[in-house]
């Protein structure tokens, strides 16, 4: 069996806790909680949580699915160099970005979920992966969707006409022969 790459779960995990970071953020600041500061904190730490984790990594084997909308997000993480590419720098990153998270109650699960991340990253980072923007193969597209739309010219392989299936009549009239009943009354 193969050996598990770690930072594709990351990058799940640390699109959710983004999501979830901006939601507890929201619910924060729209509450006026106590110290909806951090609430607006975690408002922009998830959006910015989400724009970076949003492109996914090519994987080192098998193919990657890409998001919808991807290739935008890839080119402007992709600029910032090796401070994106690198696992180590992501963790670090996640790590400091969920502190203050952590002060108030709307924020906490978002800011869990973040650590989580954290730390997947990290292991992601000492098993050597690096993220690697997906190359859209456009030759193989094109070939593709114009084999799609043209119909097939010859007709589809049928078997001899002595192996085809005889069709079965089930409706045979039903043979009923009636007795005469006796009753014996002794």
């Amino acid at each position: 069996m193969g050996q598990i790459e770690w930072a594709m779960w990351a990058n799940e995990q640390a699109l959710a806790s983004g999501l979830i970071l901006l939601i507890g953020g929201v619910v924060g600041v729209a509450g006026q909680f106590r110290d909806w500061q951090f609430a607006a904190y975690g408002i922009a730490a998830g959006v910015f949580v989400m724009l970076l984790e949003y492109p996914r990594g090519k994987r080192r084997k098998g193919t990657t699915m890409e998001r919808p909308g991807q290739r935008f997000f890839a080119a402007i993480v992709k600029l910032f160099g090796p401070l994106t590419r690198n696992y180590y720098v992501r963790a670090i990153l996640h790590a400091c970005l969920a502190v203050p998270g952590g002060f108030i109650l709307p924020t906490v699960l978002g800011t869990v979920n973040l650590g989580i991340a954290s730390l997947i990253y990290l292991l992601a980072a000492f098993r050597k992966e690096e993220w690697r923007p997906i190359q859209a193969l456009q030759s193989q597209k094109g070939h593709v969707g114009k084999s799609i739309h043209q119909p097939p010219t010859n007709p589809p392989p049928r078997p001899p006409a002595e192996h085809r299936r005889k069709p079965v009549d089930d409706t045979r009239a039903v043979e009923v022969t009636a007795r005469p009943v006796t009753f014996d009354s002794n």
